[in-house]
């Protein structure tokens, strides 16, 4: 099945619907994605644009912050780590728990002040699933409350987040990873 997608909301929600059958096809151990997995995409997509379905809470990100072991949200090291804003305040991201992840220094220094899904796909990594699920949930939520979400692609205002970077091709399941470092 094929969209069309023209709003900036039919985007985020098309980039949440693959980000929804890329977890389910890596929870199963899936090699490729099949149809169990597409139909989870097609009928969150059409929920999300219909109104019948919501995006995860965020507070369930925020859970799991409670369990995943303390470490850089980008490499996995446990050594100088300090908070880093998932969206950069200088583009205009939020000073808040909810966009804030562990950062190493030597990551935190190198990404800057990018937006993290642009500074990982300079370096040719796809982002783990739960990050991105994490910044798909904030730009959907400033998308709500900013009121862009039927703004044609075209006709975006300004944003603190790089639309353009939020993947819409999703790697084979067996080269996806849940997070930087293996879950318990």
């Amino acid at each position: 099945m094929k969209y069309e997608i023209e709003t900036v909301g039919e985007y985020l929600y098309w980039s949440y619907a693959n980000l929804a059958m890329a977890h389910a096809a890596f929870s199963s151990k899936a090699i490729k994605y099949g149809q169990p997995h597409y139909t989870i995409r097609t009928r969150l997509y059409s929920g999300l644009c219909n109104g019948t379905m919501n995006i995860g809470l965020l507070a369930d990100d925020e859970r799991l912050k409670l369990v995943i072991p303390q470490a850089c949200s980008y490499c996995g090291s446990r050594n100088s780590l300090a908070v880093d804003h998932l969206i950069p305040r200088k583009l205009g991201g939020e000073d808040c728990g909810d966009n804030l992840v562990w950062a190493c220094r030597r990551c935190n220094s190198s990404k800057g002040a990018t937006d993290v899904l642009e500074w990982l796909m300079r370096k040719g990594e796809f982002p783990p699933l739960l990050l991105l699920r994490r910044y798909l949930k904030i730009v959907i939520d400033y998308g709500i409350c900013h009121e862009i979400m039927n703004h044609q692609i075209a006709d975006i205002p300004p944003v603190p987040f790089s639309l353009s970077a939020i993947p819409h091709i999703y790697p084979p399941p067996p080269d996806l990873r849940l997070w930087v470092i293996e879950l318990q």
